[in-house]
């Protein structure tokens, strides 16, 4: 599994300046086959002490373990919010 992109990320209008929330297409490479995209909803929510809660959901159904897929988006997820690569 190897997630190549995060792409069409559109932020949400939210009122919460502490929670933003995005939707967009990961791409999805599963077991060497093509890459598939798929769907997602996510969440990031900053608490009064600094740190970062990043929250996913699929909104299609992924034939995988999402534990794995989880971590991998978040993981991809925490990279552009730092650089500052998420829309605003």
């Amino acid at each position: 599994m190897m997630i190549t992109a995060i792409k069409d990320i559109i932020k949400k209008d939210f009122p919460l300046y502490y929670r933003k929330l995005y939707t967009g297409v990961s791409v999805i490479r599963l077991d060497m086959g093509e890459p598939v995209n798929y769907r997602i909803d996510f969440a990031i929510e900053y608490k009064a002490t600094g740190e970062k809660d990043i929250s996913v959901i699929f909104i299609d159904t992924v034939d995988y373990p999402l534990i794995s897929l989880d971590k991998e988006i978040i993981k991809i997820i925490d990279e552009l919010d730092i650089a500052g690569e998420l829309p605003d």
